[in-house]
């Protein structure tokens, strides 16, 4: 079962490595880590999407609740958060197919940010889902290069509840 952590930590060196290398030490692979400032520039959230089952992850997260630089955590509902990932395509683009793959990034929102003699480069944000859907109609003009962020997430609602 995946489960996506949102985690508040003080923004000072070190704490990344801190909380990776606790979910390392206990056996579980992080699928995606996304690390930012929040509003509060003395504040990070990190987000962090684990495959584990419920009760060894409880136990992690009481191990991090423990860690002097970690603030709060939450184990988000995937029902009640907003997710979000950014990805970079570098598309095999020669002239007369170019119309073809702008239709495409149009379809999905997307924004062609660079162009090259044979190639477009296009950024895409959205749910995992709608990027994985992207990249397969890409593949078939031949995707040169692919860089994916992590996953963000916040729980819906005001920050007050």
């Amino acid at each position: 079962m995946h489960h996506t952590l949102s985690v508040l930590v003080e923004n000072k060196p070190g704490v990344l490595m801190r909380v990776a290398s606790l979910f390392a030490r206990r056996g579980f692979n992080i699928d995606s880590l996304a690390v930012g400032i929040t509003e509060d520039p003395t504040l990070s959230r990190m987000t962090i999407v684990v495959s584990a089952e419920d009760t060894p992850l409880e136990q992690v997260t009481k191990q991090l609740h423990k860690l002097i630089n970690v603030l709060k955590i939450q184990d988000l509902d995937p029902k009640e958060m907003i997710d979000r990932e950014l990805v970079l395509f570098k598309v095999n683009a020669p002239p007369e197919r170019r119309h073809e793959i702008i239709e495409i990034a149009n379809v999905f929102r997307a924004k062609i940010v660079d162009v090259g003699k044979q190639s477009l480069t296009i950024e895409a944000t959205g749910t995992s889902e709608k990027l994985l859907a992207m990249e397969d109609l890409l593949r078939t003009y031949g995707i040169k290069e692919l860089a994916r962020t992590g996953k963000i997430a916040l729980a819906r609602g005001s920050k007050d509840a």
